[in-house]
């Protein structure tokens, strides 16, 4: 399997160096953003296996990123950091389409295993969508 290719999100420029070298340590390619609006240009611009976006930024703010990026691209798989955890928030981003929601510090190893999860997703995603446009073809041909 190729590396994942992973957004990271977080206004905490020490935070997101030390989290970045620590996954490209474990193979990811890592991009990084400061912000929510970063983050949104990124997924115009790119495709990624998975998007660590933290919860609480100056300015667009986890939440209201999360929904800008699900407009861009809704396919996107989005796990959410926070060191400001509440079930609320929590259910909110779940609703909104996030595919996981971990408190900070949150452990490499776990990290790790839902972006694996992540990249199995949108590979899930993009196999449906080929089938349901490989079948659309298919009937409009009637060969």
């Amino acid at each position: 399997m190729s590396e994942e290719k992973v957004l990271l999100v977080d206004d905490e420029q020490d935070f997101l160096k030390a989290l970045s070298e620590r996954m490209q340590t474990k193979g990811l390619q890592i991009t990084s953003a400061n912000s929510g609006e970063e983050a949104i240009k990124a997924v115009g611009d790119e495709f990624f296996d998975a998007v660590i976006l933290d919860m609480k930024m100056p300015g667009l703010d986890g939440i209201e990123t999360l929904k800008k990026i699900k407009e861009i691209n809704p396919d996107v798989q989005v796990i959410l950091l926070t060191g400001h955890a509440t079930v609320d928030k929590g259910i909110e981003a779940m609703k909104l389409g996030a595919m996981d929601f971990l408190e900070k510090p949150a452990e490499i190893n776990s990290l790790m295993e839902k972006i694996k999860t992540a990249k199995t997703n949108k590979m899930l995603i993009l196999e449906k969508k080929t089938e349901e446009e490989i079948k659309s073809i298919l009937n409009e041909k009637a060969w």
